[in-house]
């Protein structure tokens, strides 16, 4: 509302006392006068003014709230222009309240407010009317007027008839300018307010005109648009008409079978609950399909596309039972050990019962060696939720449209295997396994792991659009799972959208107890044995897994186990009488040969001079690695044997780099590698090795050969070295140290840095007689490794070379 014509709580000072009325404060109302309304008064402080107007002299001051919410209005909540009005007929409603019949005279300004016997008394001037002489300019507004309030009523048949009269017979414009507003119904308040306060005839007509001209406008939009509509209707029902004659010369011609498949795919279309995009997009095809013969290609192709959309799931959830117990049972049974990845799903399966409407779900890696469970435990974590579970194999995939489907251009062209597993899934929610994810190649035809950016995005798979399809399909609540064996063949920007949970090769204990609870009874119940025809114990499992296998994963045991089951039965199909049979290493070595793989054997040389033990980390679990150095009269060479990687040869530089800053320190010259060839070799040269973590042991090696100090038996060690002799952290600890105890080492130096490690990884496995000592530099490495520490032995010689220095006596002159 303009401001000019709104004026709040303005106060004069008049000479005489002004009068004072009962004020009625009205929501989204204005009274104009000259007009008859009905109000319902329920408010108690309305309901006290009424009765007020009623004991003296039926007058109420009528006026406006600004805020239509305020319950109990002040001065400050009030328009100050409103009606000075009389009550002409009061009727008291059931529940107490009040309505109305109020007749507005004039208007009137408020000058004040008091508060009386709980309702609101307003001080009031009334504001009489100005400019009422019939000037040239007011007789031109007042046909302007009345010719639009003409063609309003034109649009308006409810418009009163004496009203429609008055107009073309003036008498009085002030009178009839204001029945005019109060007779036009979509005016809204602030039009009606501000009519209200012009108290200028001129400016009320002109305002009135515009806003009269304004409502013929929308009338005659809106007649327009009814015609409209009104011929869409006519339309349609036509286009019934004439498919329903076309369905009777269809049946004439022998094609009702077409139609009744177009039918059936229009009952199945619409009772799928397809997007938007999907609907128009399928009603398009459908009629392309009936306007073509129903043998041509072309109809075959579209029929195939129209029924693909239908046989994905839109709207059809697969309800999860949410039980944590239940899914740690179902985890539990599946998979032995595995304690921090069970931990992640129980995580995510108890925010889904924390909160029920959680929609994203993580996108897992599992990552680790072949034969470790990856695959089954994906399969364990769907029953777990009571999900449908699908698997894709990635394996060797090199073209995108693997990925996001085919066009319908192409020959026998297919959508995706995303929308194949939700074919296959039918629900919105499945979990679905993407197997060996960092197998996926690219070549010409695109990169099909730039196409799983997509997919494997919770913020851009809920559009995601397969090219077969070419509309938007919800992938947003399908829990993804994907497997892999190395990250490093994984592309860093698919890598950033998954959680990475690794996998670690299962211990002796482990493999031992999935022997038991898993891998013994499956086989004995695929081969229809019983379990005390087929009695393997704990020791014959022990000498499978140390001296036939050789794996982080149990394939190869559950292979010999299977293989121990055959010749049992064959044993029982030659000795008929025989009852059972108890395994023994005589028949292991009888059934399954000579051991394949064979404990590494330590050296057993008295004389450990340039010998240092090391620990190793492979995908089939730890090792040790005996690393050997001979330091021979030359020019200063240094040789690496053994298939050692460029990391582990930069190992051994940083080593010899050290040694030699540490010459003097160490006892030996400046330039003892001037005339020393040293040659470094680690056995099992047909193994290739590379890392890091040999760094300290290298390092040890060539210490113990250049000062002639024998190392410790049955130590072992690991740990990265730097240039200036600090130790830094490694990783494969598990692994190591399980294979350090393996082969009797007792006790191991750990970089410090890896403290937090040792303290998790006790957790799970028990250390007896065992020692793991915390190194920072490599001069505690030295001090715990040699039999006599190089670093004391040379300050020893050196001070006791200084001593004799002391003692020579000077001849006399």
């Amino acid at each position: 509302m303009a401001e000019e014509t709104v004026s709040k709580n303005i106060h004069h000072a008049p000479t005489e006392v002004p009068p004072s009325l009962p004020l009625l404060p009205l929501k989204n109302v204005v009274i104009l006068p000259k007009s008859i309304n009905p109000i319902m008064v329920g408010r108690q402080l309305s309901i006290k003014a009424v009765e007020h107007a009623l004991s003296t002299d039926n007058m109420l001051f009528i006026t406006s709230q600004v805020d239509p919410k305020t319950e109990e209005p002040v001065e400050k909540d009030l328009f100050t222009y409103g009606t000075r009005a009389t009550i002409l007929q009061v009727i008291r409603m059931p529940s107490g309240a009040l309505k109305i019949l109020a007749e507005g005279l004039c208007r009137a300004r408020m000058l004040g407010c008091t508060y009386d016997n709980g309702f609101i008394s307003a001080k009031y001037i009334e504001i009489p009317t100005t400019n009422l002489d019939h000037s040239v300019e007011i007789e031109a507004l007042w046909r302007e007027l009345t010719a639009a309030y003409i063609a309003y009523t034109q649009y308006n048949d409810k418009a009163p008839s004496d009203l429609v009269s008055a107009v073309k017979n003036p008498h009085d414009m002030d009178y009839i300018t204001d029945m005019i507003a109060f007779h036009i119904p979509n005016l809204n308040f602030d039009d009606r307010q501000l009519l209200l306060e012009l108290s200028d005839l001129k400016e009320r007509m002109f305002k009135l005109c515009e806003l009269i001209k304004k409502e013929i406008t929308i009338l005659h939009t809106e007649q327009q648009l009814r015609g409209r509509f009104q011929t869409q209707v006519e339309k349609n029902q036509r286009e019934y008409y004439l498919t329903e004659q076309m369905k009777a010369i269809q049946k004439e011609l022998g094609r009702d079978d077409q139609t009744i498949e177009v039918d059936t795919l229009r009952k199945k279309a619409s009772a799928c609950g397809l997007s938007e995009e999907a609907r128009e997009k399928v009603e398009k095809e459908i009629q392309r399909l009936e306007q073509m013969p129903p043998l041509s290609s072309e109809a075959v192709v579209t029929r195939n596309y129209i029924d693909w959309i239908l046989s994905i799931p839109w709207t059809e959830y697969q309800k999860d039972t949410i039980s944590i117990t239940q899914a740690s049972r179902i985890l539990d049974k599946s998979h032995a050990g595995l304690k921090k990845l069970k931990e992640r799903v129980l995580e995510f399966l108890a925010a889904k019962k924390f909160h029920k409407n959680l929609k994203r779900s993580p996108i897992i890696c599992l990552v680790g060696p072949p034969g470790v469970g990856k695959t089954s435990l994906a399969r364990s974590i769907a029953e777990s939720m009571n999900r449908d579970f699908v698997r894709i194999s990635l394996g060797g995939i090199r073209d995108e449209a693997e990925i996001r489907g085919h066009r319908r251009t192409y020959i026998g062209a297919l959508p995706g295997k995303i929308i194949q597993a939700m074919k296959k899934a039918k629900s919105l929610n499945p979990v679905i396994l993407l197997d060996e994810v960092d197998k996926m190649s690219r070549d010409i035809h695109g990169d099909p792991a730039a196409a799983l950016l997509e997919v494997l995005d919770p913020e851009q798979n809920k559009g995601f659009v397969d090219h077969f399809l070419d509309v938007e399909y919800d992938l947003s609540q399908v829990m993804f799972i994907t497997t892999a064996n190395m990250l490093d063949h994984i592309p860093y920007p698919l890598l950033d959208r998954l959680e990475i949970l690794s996998l670690s090769g299962y211990t002796e204990e482990e493999k031992v107890s999935i022997a038991k609870k898993f891998l013994i009874p499956r086989n004995l119940q695929e081969y229809g044995l019983k379990k005390q025809q087929c009695i393997i114990d704990e020791t014959i499992i022990r000498l499978l897994v140390n001296e036939y296998t050789k794996e982080a994963g149990v394939r190869q045991l559950d292979r010999h186990i299977a293989t121990i089951m055959r010749k049992a039965i064959q044993l029982f199909l030659q000795e008929k009488d025989r009852a059972s049979v108890t395994v023994s290493p005589e028949l292991i070595k009888e059934w399954l040969g000579h051991p394949t793989f064979k404990k590494t054997t330590l050296n057993s040389n008295k004389n450990r001079t340039g010998l240092a033990i090391g620990l190793a980390w492979t995908e089939v679990g730890g090792d040790i690695l005996e690393i050997e150095t001979t330091v021979l009269p030359g020019k200063g060479s240094l040789t690496l044997t053994g298939q050692l990687g460029e990391v582990m040869q930069e190992s051994a530089h940083a080593a010899l780099s050290y040694i030699r800053s540490r010459a003097q320190e160490l006892g030996l010259k400046n330039s003892f590698h001037a005339s020393k060839d040293i040659h470094i070799h680690i056995p099992e040269g047909a193994t290739p090795k590379d890392g890091p973590s040999a760094g300290i042991t290298i390092a040890t090696a060539l210490v113990s050969a250049l000062t002639k100090q024998s190392t410790k038996p049955h130590i072992a060690m690991t740990g990265e070295i730097t240039l200036q002799g600090r130790v830094l952290a490694v990783g494969g600890l598990k692994e190591k140290l399980l294979a350090a105890k393996h082969h009797g080492i007792t006790t191991v130096l750990v970089p410090q840095e890896n403290a937090d490690d040792i303290e998790e990884i006790k957790k799970d496995v028990t250390f007896d007689n065992f020692s793991i000592l915390f190194v920072k530099s490599m001069d505690e490495v030295l001090e715990h490794a040699c039999i006599a520490n190089p670093l004391k032995m040379a300050t020893l010689k050196n001070r006791k070379r200084k001593s004799s220095s002391k003692r020579v006596v000077q001849p006399s002159l």
